[in-house]
């Protein structure tokens, strides 16, 4: 039995059907660990959703700032912008039952035995593990509620930009939700630089990648994330694992296994949308 963590698949089903491959994959034994961006930009964003929603209790999934983007589509709130890849499954004869199960998808999952967290974006430096685990289970209750409208009308922004205890409403459930799917570089006092997005030598004066700071988390637990297509799958760092290797830019799909920590890939060659 095996645990493996996808990087972000952001709609490209034939490399994960290939890395499966590749892994042995064997549903009755091995469980698969997604760090969110299931969809977007790839041209087989339905089928990939589809697809893991199939796996039923072998997919733990945590949902990255393209899964959240399409829920509020879904609703209403925001607009499709250039290059994404989601018209199809907002036109899906199955469109709610997929909304609906992916509105009940969490933003963290930490495994106790395997020692582990994932996240799509990160953990800041300002918060411990359980920390962490209530507020994200503040979004997701509101995810799960029957005013989740409130949330997606006023998700999108980047403030605030600096966690306080203090935050109350839609505003503390903005700036958890930015920490955990968008989150890339911050300062010292986890104020977040949203705008910055390409390598760790990129960061504005002041900023530093997230996981440069010393960290509230156990120092023996592994942190898993997506997101950060631009950083190769490397952090430098033994316990922090990157796992976005920018499949749907060319790049490759990654598969983390968590008992020994040995990585697999495969390429992509699927053609994008132009975004």
């Amino acid at each position: 039995m095996a645990t493996y963590v996808i990087g972000d698949l952001q709609g490209c089903l034939t490399p994960l059907v290939q890395l499966l491959e590749q892994i042995n994959y064997h549903p009755e034994q091995d469980k698969l660990w997604f760090a969110g961006d299931l969809i977007n930009r790839g041209e087989e964003s339905l089928e990939t959703l589809r697809f893991i929603k199939s796996l039923g209790h072998n997919a733990t999934i945590v949902l990255g700032n393209h899964d959240l983007h399409l829920l509020a589509v879904s609703h209403g709130y925001g607009k499709l912008k250039r290059g994404d890849t989601l018209a199809e499954i907002l036109t899906a004869g199955d469109r709610d039952d997929l909304m609906n199960w992916l509105r009940q998808q969490p933003l963290f999952h930490y495994d106790e035995q395997l020692n582990t967290v994932m996240t799509h974006a990160g953990i800041p430096p300002c918060w411990d593990l359980a920390k962490t685990q209530s507020l994200a289970n503040e979004v997701e209750t509101k995810l799960k509620s029957d005013s989740v409208d409130d949330f997606f009308a006023t998700m999108y922004g980047n403030t605030p930009d600096t966690w306080s205890d203090e935050l109350t409403g839609l505003d503390r459930l903005r700036a958890i939700t930015n920490y955990l799917t968008r989150m890339r570089f911050c300062d010292e006092n986890s104020k977040l630089d949203l705008k910055s997005k390409e390598g760790i030598n990129t960061a504005e004066k002041g900023f530093a990648p997230w996981f440069n700071y010393p960290s509230k988390v156990p120092k023996d637990c592994h942190i898993v994330f997506g997101h950060w297509a631009a950083l190769e799958g490397k952090t430098q760092l033994e316990r922090i694992h990157a796992l976005d290797t920018g499949c749907v830019w060319g790049g490759s799909l990654t598969a983390l296994r968590l008992e020994d920590k040995q990585r697999f890939s495969t390429p992509c060659t699927l053609n994008r949308k132009n975004s």
